[in-house]
């Protein structure tokens, strides 16, 4: 009788995963680490989007262990990764148990090769929920026009105009990459809101990470890893992040209820944000008007709600007519 065989196989993902963990353990000692070393890594992360997106999701992990290890102060840090030969056995091993999910992803999913392009769209008001084929979904709020593409090796998004909350299915093979306003974001296995006004982008990151690319002066692409709690406002000069507390981030998403929350806001950026959800418009009418500050929660499709509020509540005079509300003192 034959003896036990030994079955061996390759694993694209797993390979991908350990060359980035090997890369950026390396990266961590700077002492060593050279020009050479640099032109090394650099090439090997625009062969390829996969290459990247490994490197960007093992990094962020990296780097949110610095932060809780800062927060922590444990006295055990010392000896859990006391050595470079310590920290890529702990990251290769984080590697592997990244490729095993991902692999078990892929094989539940049969990837056409043709490319698959889709246009979805909501009206003023209204709101709608996406199922992509991925297991991913994505609501898009008011006014909002998303353009999908998917094929093999590729989950494309195109945040055209409006506001999206995206709740991806993490893929190794296949990074979830949106474009919107000139940027791009990549999943590294989140969720994340998206909202485009012309050149102005706001990314609020809720869970996982994800990387923000923004167009350099020199033509490059430059990127930061958002952690949850992480709010970036970008243009195409300036890019800002600032820590928002879960009660905010929820207050963000009151859309996807149906109501639009507001803290210590002024009653002009109220209207302009109502503006955004309703046909009938809201016209603030003079300065002081515009400046009276609230705090409510209100029903996004309500105008007649908000007209009430502002007589009711701050006594300001009140004209309806059939395709707006004038407010004034």
């Amino acid at each position: 009788m034959n003896g036990p065989q030994e079955l061996s196989f390759s694993n694209p993902a797993l390979d991908i995963d350990a060359q980035a963990a090997d890369f950026l353990v390396r990266r961590t000692n700077q002492s060593s680490w050279t020009q050479e070393h640099q032109a090394e890594l650099d090439a090997w992360l625009s062969s390829s989007l996969a290459h990247q997106t490994a490197f960007w999701r093992l990094e962020s992990v990296w780097v949110r262990a610095d932060r809780l290890d800062a927060l922590r102060q444990l006295p055990q840090r010392s000896r859990m990764v006391s050595t470079p030969s310590r920290r890529r056995s702990l990251f290769l091993g984080l590697a592997a148990s990244i490729a095993m999910v991902a692999a078990v992803g892929l094989s539940s999913n049969i990837v056409s090769p043709k490319a698959q392009i889709a246009t979805y769209a909501t009206s003023i008001g209204r709101r709608e929920t996406i199922q992509l084929s991925d297991g991913s979904r994505i609501v898009l709020n008011t006014n909002t026009v998303l353009r999908t593409r998917f094929g093999s090796g590729r989950r494309n998004a195109e945040l055209v105009r409006g506001e999206a909350l995206f709740l991806i299915k993490h893929d190794a093979a296949r990074p979830f990459v949106v474009s919107a306003a000139g940027h791009t974001v990549t999943d590294l296995g989140t969720k994340f809101l998206i909202r485009a006004d012309g050149t102005h982008l706001r990314v609020a990151l809720l869970e996982g990470s994800a990387r923000l690319s923004t167009p350099s002066h020199s033509g490059q692409q430059d990127g930061t890893v958002l952690m949850p709690g992480d709010e970036a406002v970008a243009t195409h000069k300036t890019l800002t992040i600032s820590r928002r507390t879960p009660s905010e981030l929820d207050s963000e998403l009151g859309w996807n209820r149906g109501v639009l929350t507001f803290h210590r806001a002024t009653l002009l950026d109220v209207a302009k944000e109502y503006n955004r959800y309703n046909s009938r418009k809201i016209v603030i009418a003079d300065d002081v008007a515009g400046a009276r500050i609230i705090n409510a929660t209100l029903p996004s499709t309500d105008v007649v709600a908000f007209a009430r509020m502002a007589r009711n509540f701050l006594g300001l005079h009140v004209k309806e007519s059939e395709h707006e509300i004038v407010i004034s003192r």
